[in-house]
């Protein structure tokens, strides 16, 4: 039994604010219904009621007259009447003209039927309603139907974050949504970017927490996780490597009445991928086969897909073979390979939880396929990408005329197959036979989508070819596909290869007049486009437009990036300036973030800091460890640092320039002990070209001499360090032309 909420009452205040984005189409789902979440402690006592229709309720403390309820009934029943024909354009005219706000029921089925329309500009409209009733404070109006259709379609669309805001606001506001929204949202949120699964995880915990609460179970059967929200929720885990909590879900399915299926053990496969436990995959299939669950090709794929991402292409071609001959012992394929291997002990108590067949005796026979499966196209093609990964690219070429050659029609190459193959041949440079592979696809009837159109840009892109890149954009569009963000920011990567800051923009315009959302990359290569060009105010600019943009998420990379874009022109204290301002956002400097300063303070000729930043790389690493770093530690999430050659190599650059031979000392063993050989062939050089008459003024006062001879022993460690004469060998370092004036970087 569904239950529907009832309305709150009117002195209660309007649901918490819905974050707002653009979306571009809605996939329509089955009405679904949702529970009213009970706080009071009656809750264990109440009772099911029948779905219902929220009333109107309106913030006036006044009654309303007669004479004013007539034309607002008159209007919300033609409004109405609109909407039960169907007639969504015309209700959308009659919204906008109307001077009140409609009442629920309207409002509600407005949404819905805009949603349905799967248009960007319907899906817009029905957004700003979201927006008007939030701005009056009047979401309440709004049953939960609307909002779970808005944010499944979210969902569905990529847009994650949004979909995610009205489930955490459904919640906070006392709705249970019905699992076949809130799992999808799980499930998006798995599969996207950035923190989305740790996000999906969040969701579904917060989901099963509040459902805990209820004591009733009727209460909340619609809303209870099934097989699909567990798996959706372990995707996320196997995406992260999150074993342990992988073990915890698995372990809370029987309780709460799901069983694995098909789908769970593939993505334990993807679990075995990500933890890099190739000796696992073939007990997962075991596995399976024990609990009689019926194998489906996408396991099989996946099983070749995982054996290529461990560059096991013998396994994987051993499988495909067996498949080929109809052999059923799939599983003793795979433990003869897997006898080669050492097995791991990452995790290991976790996966004897999860696969405790792993355990069995040495004299276990294993289970058989109950079935013969044949390669399918999408088989075949995995392997090809195996070989395009390996390098192999007449092994791929041929991978596709073998497929052609095929008797069964199920193995003929389709599109992804001569994508795989234009992608091998781009990746090489080899456009000519790119296009040749691409003229062959379409002559055999296959149309070429907007995958293998963005592959034909990239090579054009790489290889400078910006005007073949134009003509291929114009090409996709004459043939009904319109291009996507990856193809314009391909096309701004290319512009930025050739210095061509001009075009990048109008590629980034391009874009926007065409209704296409920017992405996180679209505003980080336009940002690019103006640093290489020595043009950090434009980037700046690009880099707050991107903060306003709420369907992207400023990241580490674009901080870097305008960083960047300011210490290539020298310009120290604004680029410190946004380090500091990126701390307050909780987003730490890495590598590339202290490597760009580092370059910064050397064309800036600062030395001074250059001492500072290594001790704050110093922090970062370990190598100081005071009490107010403890401290500091103990309280904050701040990532270890590993500094890269690069960014140690500048600071000792810088070091040894300004003659701070201590600092470069300790740098240099740092590299060492790290494993990077540090340039003494290049420290050689600049000692000698800029401190050769380092401490050799005769006419220096007694008390100036006295302040050389700690930075006079630290000079001669350096030389000691570098192989060069000094007075640990027991002779002077002199060179000819000495006697100059005096020290100039004496203190």
């Amino acid at each position: 039994m569904t239950v529907k909420p009832p309305p709150p009452p009117p002195s209660s205040s309007a649901s918490p604010p819905l974050s707002h984005r653009q979306h571009r189409s809605l996939t329509s789902i089955s009405h679904l219904h949702w529970a009213k979440i009970l706080t009071s402690s009656s809750s264990s006592s109440a009772t099911a009621t029948k779905p219902c229709r929220i009333q109107a309720t309106t913030n006036s403390s006044t009654s309303t007259t007669t004479t004013d309820i007539t034309p607002r009934w008159n209007s919300d029943e033609a409004l109405l009447n609109l909407l039960r024909q169907r007639k969504t354009e015309d209700a959308w005219i009659a919204y906008t003209q109307s001077p009140h706000l409609p009442n629920p029921t309207c409002l509600s089925r407005l949404i819905c039927q805009l949603s349905y329309q799967n248009t960007p500009s319907a899906l817009t409209r029905a957004q700003s309603v979201i927006r008007r009733l939030r701005h009056e404070r009047q979401l309440h109006r709004l049953d939960a139907n609307s909002l779970g259709l808005l944010a499944v379609a979210a969902a569905k669309l990529g847009d994650t974050l949004y979909a995610n805001s009205i489930l955490k606001s459904m919640l906070r506001s006392g709705y249970l949504p019905h699992v076949k929204a809130w799992s999808a949202v799980v499930s998006r949120l798995a599969a996207s970017g950035d923190d989305g699964p740790k996000e999906a995880i969040k969701l579904f915990s917060q989901v099963t927490r509040t459902i805990r609460r209820f004591s009733e179970p009727t209460m909340v059967m619609d809303s209870r996780p099934d097989t699909a929200a567990y798996n959706a929720v372990l995707n996320a885990c196997a995406n992260l490597g999150w074993t342990e909590k992988f073990r915890q879900l698995f372990d809370e399915m029987p309780e709460s009445k799901c069983e694995p299926d098909i789908l769970t053990y593939n993505v334990m496969i993807k679990l075995c991928a990500r933890t890099e436990r190739k000796d696992l995959l073939v007990f997962v299939l075991e596995r399976i086969l024990e609990k009689d669950i019926a194998l489906c090709m996408t396991t099989l794929q996946s099983l070749v897909a995982s054996y290529i991402g461990f560059g096991d292409l013998d396994t994987a071609e051993k499988i495909v073979q067996a498949m080929r001959e109809g052999r059923k012992d799939l599983c003793k394929i795979l433990r003869d390979a897997n006898s080669k291997e050492v097995p791991s002990e990452n995790e290991s108590e976790v996966f004897e939880s999860l696969l405790p067949n792993m355990n069995y005796s040495n004299d276990y026979e294993p289970p058989l396929l109950r079935k013969v499966f044949s390669p399918n196209t999408r088989m075949y093609t995995t392997l090809m990408k195996g070989y395009m990964k390996a390098g192999r690219i007449k092994d791929t070429v041929r991978m596709l005329e073998a497929m052609r050659n095929q008797e069964d029609s199920s193995s003929h190459p389709d599109h992804v197959s001569y994508t795989t193959v234009v992608s091998a041949l781009v990746n090489v440079g080899a456009m000519e036979r790119a296009r040749q592979v691409f003229t062959e696809m379409r002559s055999s009837g296959i149309q070429a989508n907007r995958i293998t159109y963005n592959i034909l840009l990239k090579g054009y892109c790489q290889q400078l070819q910006l005007q073949n890149a134009r003509e291929t954009i114009k090409e996709m569009i004459s043939a009904g596909i319109e291009p996507d963000a990856v193809s314009y920011n391909t096309l701004i990567d290319g512009c930025i290869l050739i210095d061509d800051c001009a075009g990048a923009l109008k590629f980034f315009n391009e874009m926007r007049e065409r209704g296409i959302a920017p992405t996180k990359i679209s505003y980080t290569t336009l940002m690019k486009a103006f640093s290489v060009s020595g043009q950090p105010k434009l980037a700046h600019d690009v880099f707050i437009e991107m903060e306003k943009d709420p369907r992207v998420k400023v990241d580490l990379v674009a901080w870097n990036m305008l960083i960047e874009a300011y210490s290539r022109c020298g310009m120290l204290d604004p680029a410190k300036d946004l380090v500091d301002k990126m701390r307050k956002k909780g987003v730490y400097p890495d590598v590339a973030t202290y490597g760009s300063l580092a370059s910064c303070i050397a064309l800036a000729r600062k030395p001074g800091e250059a001492l500072l930043l290594w001790n704050e790389i110093k922090e970062r690493c370990g190598l100081i460890t005071t009490d107010e770093i403890k401290v500091t530690k103990s309280v904050s999430k701040v990532p270890v640092l590993k500094p890269d050659e690069g960014l140690l190599d500048t600071l000792a650059d810088i070091c040894v320039r300004a003659a701070f031979f201590k600092k470069a000392l300790e740098i240099v063993a740092f590299m060492e002990e790290l494993g990077i050989a540090p340039n003494k062939t290049k420290y050689t050089r600049i000692y000698v070209e800029m401190h050769s008459r380092m401490f050799t003024s005769k006419h220096a006062s007694r008390a100036r001499q006295d302040r050389r001879v700690e930075r006079k022993r630290a000079a001669e460690a350096f030389k000691f360090w570098l192989g060069l004469p000094n007075s640990y060998y027991g002779s002077e370092w002199r060179l000819e032309g000495e006697g100059g004036g005096d020290d100039e970087y004496a203190i």
